[in-house]
């Protein structure tokens, strides 16, 4: 029953997901709305598009929640393979994703901390992104004008990092 599940599910998935089945589930509000003074837009009227709609939502979160479990497992899968085969990498991150929350938390701040040792961090990455853009902007010729605009930008990138900075273990 499980494998018919995976394969059903996927399958809507994937048709639900596509152009024509959009196109499909509009075409029906449409009919619906047209359908209305037909109906003398009663309560049965009303209540037609209530319950279909409630009962494919219901169902399609089933769906899809079968779908992004397997997707996840599988990401999931195939990074713990990269860190078993790199060399250098770290295996003992491979089951990670058993840790608790607060495991995780911690771990999230340590890996941040290391990153910013060996300049990883938010400000190292921007400062390089802006003398990438300098550079390119030179190059290319650009006007004083794109360049504080670009300027702008880059002042508020740095205000965020010194925010960022200012409150550490806080997520944005």
């Amino acid at each position: 029953m499980e494998d018919k599940f995976r394969y059903l599910s996927e399958r809507i998935a994937q048709w639900t997901g596509t152009p024509w089945s959009f196109a499909l589930a509009i075409s029906l509000v449409l009919l619906w709305a047209v359908s209305g003074p037909v109906f003398g837009y009663s309560d049965t009227w009303q209540l037609v598009v209530n319950t279909g709609t409630t009962i494919i939502t219901f169902l399609m979160v089933f769906l899809i929640q079968n779908t992004q479990n397997r997707d996840a497992i599988a990401v999931q899968l195939k990074l713990d393979e990269l860190l078993r085969v790199v060399k250098g990498a770290r295996t003992g991150m491979i089951n990670v994703d058993q840790l608790s929350n607060a495991e995780l938390e911690q771990l999230r701040r340590d890996l941040e901390k290391i990153g910013r040792e060996d300049g990883c961090d938010l400000a190292s990455i921007e400062a390089k992104v802006t003398s990438h853009s300098r550079r390119r902007h030179e190059k290319s010729g650009a006007s004083s004008e794109e360049l504080r605009s670009e300027r702008s930008v880059e002042v508020e990138i740095e205000k965020k990092v010194k925010k960022e900075s200012e409150s550490p273990g806080e997520t944005p």
